[in-house]
């Protein structure tokens, strides 16, 4: 069984590592070269970005593979085809898990006593389009900042109101800073070769670039939009059909992995049934319904996540677990 599951592992690895390659170095050095219509290679590329996140969330729970070492060095190589650092996603992840729904993370809700619903938008809607990868890749430039720097930083962006100031804090200690800083430069080097290689073309490259920040951001909260406030393990079920979820991995079965963070995606359609769990909303729903915008903090704007029987319009639930409650 281990074997099986180190073997699936490194299999859906290598065929992330394939499609990375394929972007960052075949494309440009082999195929555009002999024809620009190459270049719609890049479509189904971009629409890998969700499963190649799935590996990098194994990677960053250290059930990627179970040596630790060689979990920590794949999640490294798969964040940095990515595009972030993997020690900054890393932390940024756990303190999602410890955080989520509380005061410090909670992405769509505003104080309406204040703020108002539009200063929140003006941040909320950047980060919905693109905002919250470009702020990781962005992460990159702070490669060269120094201990004093880093400290100064913690500080400006400490916050019960946000988890920046703890985010920034984990990444400083001493061996983190380290790590970072090698996949930070690792990230630079590698799309700017990246870019050099495409040369009048870098803007194709750069498009699939944006097409994976859209992909990432909207997706992000979307498990999370709605859901209860100070409950760190409150997220939905998204309905998929099987074969998708197969393909995100099951990244869809969020609640799932919130309570059980340690088990490998191929376990959580098990346990979705073992817990008699549900499906709250389809995907692309729950993706489309959060362009409503910012949410006020208050009972009657904040909800539990809305049974499946009570949506109008609703199809049968794609699965094989059967259609019960808590």
């Amino acid at each position: 069984m281990v074997r099986r599951q180190s073997a699936l592992a490194i299999a859906l690895a290598s065929a992330a590592l394939a499609s990375l390659l394929l972007q960052l170095v075949a494309l440009p050095v082999l195929l555009l070269p002999l024809d620009a219509r190459w270049a719609w290679l890049l479509v189904p590329v971009a629409l890998t970005t969700v499963p190649l996140w799935s590996l990098i969330h194994e990677g960053i729970h250290g059930i990627l593979l179970r040596d630790r070492r060689w979990n920590d060095l794949l999640g490294r190589v798969l964040a940095v085809g990515y595009g972030g650092p993997f020690t900054l996603l890393k932390a940024g992840h756990l303190l999602h898990h410890r955080y989520s729904r509380t005061q410090r993370e909670r992405t769509e809700v505003y104080d309406p006593a204040r703020t108002t619903w539009l200063a929140a938008a003006r941040s909320y809607y950047p980060r919905l389009l693109g905002g919250l990868y470009v702020a990781e890749l962005a992460s990159v430039l702070l490669v060269l900042l120094p201990r004093p720097g880093w400290r100064m930083l913690v500080r400006k962006t400490d916050s019960l109101d946000s988890v920046s100031g703890l985010l920034f804090e984990r990444v400083s200690r001493r061996d983190n800073l380290r790590r970072f800083r090698l996949e930070a430069l690792a990230v630079i080097v590698t799309y700017t070769g990246a870019s050099i290689a495409y040369g009048g073309h870098a803007w194709l490259l750069w498009s699939a670039v944006g097409a994976r920040a859209l992909i990432v951001s909207l997706a992000d909260n979307a498990y999370h939009y709605r859901t209860r406030l100070e409950r760190p393990l409150d997220a939905m079920n998204l309905r998929l059909p099987r074969p998708l979820e197969y393909f995100v991995l099951a990244f869809n079965l969020h609640s799932v992995h919130h309570r059980h963070p340690g088990l490998r995606w191929h376990e959580l359609r098990t346990a979705f049934a073992a817990d008699r769990d549900e499906l709250h909303l389809g995907w692309f729903t729950a993706v489309a319904r959060q362009f409503q915008g910012p949410v006020p903090a208050t009972a009657d704007d904040v909800r539990p996540p809305p049974a499946a029987d009570t949506v109008p319009g609703w199809t049968a639930q794609m699965s094989d677990a059967p259609s019960t409650r808590h």
